[in-house]
Formats: C-alpha cells, structure tokens, sequence
C-alpha cells in the first residue's frame, strides 16, 4: 500500500513538471510523454539519476539500430526493432522528466540527452543504409542515396532547431505569453515526430514496403525541414540585435 500511495504521489508529481505541449505532436503528448512518465516514476523508486536513464535510453535504441544493420530483414527483426527503437524513445522522454522532478538536471545532462539524440538519428539511417546495401533487392544504385538525404533531412532540422532555441533565449527581451497548444499543430507534425518514424520499422517484414514508407516520410521531412528552416530565419531575424 505504502509503495503504491509513493507511487501516485511521485505520477501526479511528474504530471505537473511536465515541459509545455507547444510545437509537440499529438503522439509525443499523448503517448510518448506519458510512457515516459511511467517510467521516470519507476526509476525513480530505483535510486535510478536522469543520466542512467538517458543510457538506458541509448542501449534499448542502439540495440535496434545494431539489428537493423546486422540482420535479414523479417517480421520478428520489425516488431523486434520497432519494440525497441519505442521503449528507447519513451526513456528518452523520462530522462528529462526525472531531472524536473529531482532537480538533478544540469547542462552535463542536457549535454548527453542530445549528444545520444543526435547520435542516434544519425546511426539509424546509416543502418538503413546499410540494410539496403546488404539486403534489398534495389531498383538501382541511386536508392543508397535515399538514406543519406534523409539523414541529412534530420540532422540539420535537429541542430537548427536546437541553435534556434538557444539563440531565442539569449537574444530574447523577456517570456512571451504562452498561447493555449494548437491541435491543428500539433496533428500537422505528426510526421515529423520520431514515434511516428519508428512505426515505419514495423513493415521491415516488407522490404518493398518498408522502401516506399521510408521514401515517403524522408520526402516529408525534406519539406519540414525547408519551412521550418525559413520559419526560424524569420523569428532569429525579428530578435534585438546585439551590440558590435
């Protein structure tokens, strides 16, 4: 009883210290964040620090990344790599809701959060690549390109959009009010959010299939990628200048 009164206790706890939901999609917020409020509850109850946890994050994701690359594509090899590429994702969520609840999170922290993102975007589309290379049957050579442009897709959204919130809060003349989260918003970046490219693991069964989905969801994220650039540019460009 005593444990399951801590634990109610310590959920709605990480309830309230959750970051805001604008500019997050509809799976992050409804299924992502609360996976990974499950989880930071139970590491906390573990003695588990936010750190442990993003490398707990780190082995569940780059266990499937390794699998992806190194097996046959199959159903087994997609559920397998699909159940974990999620339980990954939901850690890394956790992670930053255990260092708000604890107030253990510093920049050390934050430091290997996004050291282990970023890592793991690009990991995981070089094992596409690899995949690709070793076991799909192409229609030609120019496909190995695919993975690449998609990679490439991803990492620079990732990194413009980190700068982006960096400069805003150094060049920023004071918190602007916070308006209500849009749905609309937040169903429109549901392709972009990386929940959503796990379920693509799902049809590795496939590999036609899985080619087609990949190749439809990096075209999307191209598209992304040139409006948000555009969109930033914009906002960075409407901030105070600072002194020369």
């Amino acid at each position: 009883m005593r444990g399951g009164l801590v634990g109610t206790t310590v959920l709605g706890e990480l309830r309230g210290a959750q970051k805001s939901a604008k500019g997050v999609s509809l799976y992050s917020r409804y299924v992502n964040r609360p996976a990974g409020r499950y989880l930071a509850a139970g590491a906390y109850r573990l003695g588990l620090t936010p750190n442990q946890v993003t490398l707990v994050s780190a082995a569940f994701t780059f266990a499937a990344i390794a699998a992806v690359a190194l097996a046959r594509p199959s159903w087994p090899l997609a559920l397998t790599v699909y159940a974990a590429l999620v339980v990954g994702f939901a850690f890394d969520s956790a992670d930053g809701q255990l260092a708000r609840l604890t107030g253990k999170g510093g920049p050390a922290g934050e430091w290997l959060d996004h050291v282990v993102d970023c890592a793991k975007m690009v990991a995981l589309h070089t094992a596409v690549l690899i995949s690709f290379h070793r076991f799909f049957e192409l229609p030609g050579d120019g496909w190995l390109l695919l993975p690449l442009g998609f990679q490439f897709a991803a990492v620079v959204t990732f990194c413009a959009g980190l700068l982006t919130e960096q400069l805003k809060r150094g060049r920023g003349t004071g918190a602007a009010p916070q308006a209500p989260p849009s749905r609309l918003r937040a169903i429109a970046l549901l392709p972009v959010d990386y929940g959503v490219f796990c379920l693509v693991f799902l049809t590795l069964g496939a590999p036609d299939v899985f080619r087609t989905v990949y190749a439809v969801l990096g075209a999307v994220h191209a598209l992304f990628l040139v409006a948000f650039l555009a969109k930033w540019f914009r906002e960075l460009s409407a901030l105070p200048r600072t002194a020369a």
